[in-house]
């Protein structure tokens, strides 16, 4: 039961998770109806889920499935650690029998079955393969081991490098390639390919998509929303829209 208790946390400090609410409550109050609805159709996703999943994705955070544990040494008892300028909350071990590798929801699991979904539902097998890869290969560079954390990487390297990449990919679906290349680029280069470094980092919980990654990946759906908000919508959706 000790275990359940501390999986579950917010992946940085209070004032930061703030802080990205309110960007949530600007993008609803700054954006018109008409916008909006662009957004939604530019995304490739029903009316008002855009925000709906970036709402989703702020609740989730605080949720992390366990999926591994790596074997028992000490670990450390540190309650926040700042890296890259970014104040991130770290569980403190009680009885703990080492690192336990778990999944955020809000940071891992929403944010890959959206990225599934719009890849199948836009077709970028391959262009969101590329944009995937690229941005791995970013954050993968830029991610960094830190004691008891895990892996962390600068918050803006998925949204900034996502949003260039697909732009020159392609304009018609750089929204959709945003979120898709930001989300799973972010998993994969920072955390996925770094699973090897945690060993002796001395974290008593490293979350896939958790805490060193959540605020990027929360921030790639920001860019994806806005840059939604500029690209054209899709024929098929415009049809619908004069339907």
């Amino acid at each position: 039961m000790t275990h359940v208790i501390h999986l579950h946390y917010l992946p940085i400090a209070l004032p930061l998770f703030l802080v990205l609410v309110g960007v949530l409550a600007l993008l609803l109050i700054a954006l018109p109806f008409q916008i909006l609805r662009h957004v939604y159709m530019s995304l490739g996703v029903s009316s008002g889920a855009a925000l709906l999943i970036l709402a989703a994705s702020l609740l989730g955070s605080f949720f992390n499935i366990p999926v591994a544990e790596l074997p028992g040494r000490q670990v450390d008892a540190a309650r926040q650690t700042t890296v890259f300028g970014v104040t991130y909350l770290v569980p403190v071990a009680v009885d703990w029998p080492g690192t336990i590798i778990a999944v955020n929801v809000g940071g891992a699991v929403i944010p890959t079955a959206v990225s599934l979904y719009l890849i199948a539902r836009r077709n970028l097998w391959v262009s969101g393969a590329i944009a995937v890869a690229i941005v791995s290969l970013v954050c993968h560079a830029l991610a960094r081991p830190v004691p008891s954390l895990g892996i962390a990487m600068p918050t803006f390297a998925p949204g900034v490098s996502a949003g260039i990449v697909a732009l020159l990919i392609s304009r018609r679906n750089a929204a959709p390639l945003a979120y898709v290349g930001g989300s799973l680029g972010a998993l994969i280069g920072a955390d996925l390919t770094n699973l090897y470094r945690l060993q002796g980092l001395g974290a008593s919980v490293a979350s896939i998509g958790g805490a060193g990654a959540f605020d990027g990946i929360f921030l790639t759906g920001v860019v994806a929303v806005l840059i939604a908000g500029l690209s054209p919508v899709p024929g098929g959706a415009r049809r619908r829209q004069a339907g």
